[in-house]
């Protein structure tokens, strides 16, 4: 079941997600490390993989806003991250669905660090506390294209089965 491990607000910039001072370090294999760096207790744990895969950031509205830097959504992507947040930012949620990062849209959504949370297609119920929020599910097209692993996957795919 997933946990929450950080909880933010509102206007998450991408230059809190991943600092500006990184930006030539583009390989996605590489920028999993820079996440969060200036929050330094939280990227050690992410650094020493010490954050299970699947484990969640609970935010507010606007998450991702800022500037267009895919290397905040890899470095995510790259600790296997799922956002739970009341909303995103327009070309974070494009980069984030281009590289199959799993987000979550739920108008409302509270949670604090610890709190266990049941993330349905419909609804985020969190268990901590009994609550639950109806989640805004991302258009046919582009969840395909988050559950296939990104755009590369997803049109590699597209591609095999029209060859056979």
């Amino acid at each position: 079941m997933p946990r929450v491990v950080l909880k933010l607000g509102d206007d998450v910039s991408t230059d809190v997600i991943y600092p500006g001072r990184f930006m030539a370090t583009v390989l996605p294999a590489e920028t999993p490390q820079y996440a969060f760096s200036d929050m330094t207790e939280f990227n050690a744990d992410l650094r020493a993989k010490q954050v299970p895969h699947g484990a969640v950031i609970a935010a507010g509205r606007n998450f991702g806003c800022g500037s267009s830097r895919e290397q905040a959504t890899s470095a995510l992507k790259g600790h296997e991250l799922t956002i739970v947040a009341s909303g995103f930012a327009r070309i974070f949620l494009q980069n984030s669905v281009n590289l199959g990062l799993r987000l979550v849209c739920a108008p409302g959504f509270e949670a604090s660090v610890g709190d266990e949370l049941d993330l349905e297609p419909s609804r985020v119920l969190n268990r901590s506390t009994g609550r639950e929020f109806p989640v805004v599910p991302l258009p046919p097209a582009r969840q395909a294209i988050v559950d296939a692993g990104g755009l590369i996957p997803y049109t590699r795919r597209l591609l095999a089965e029209r060859k056979a």
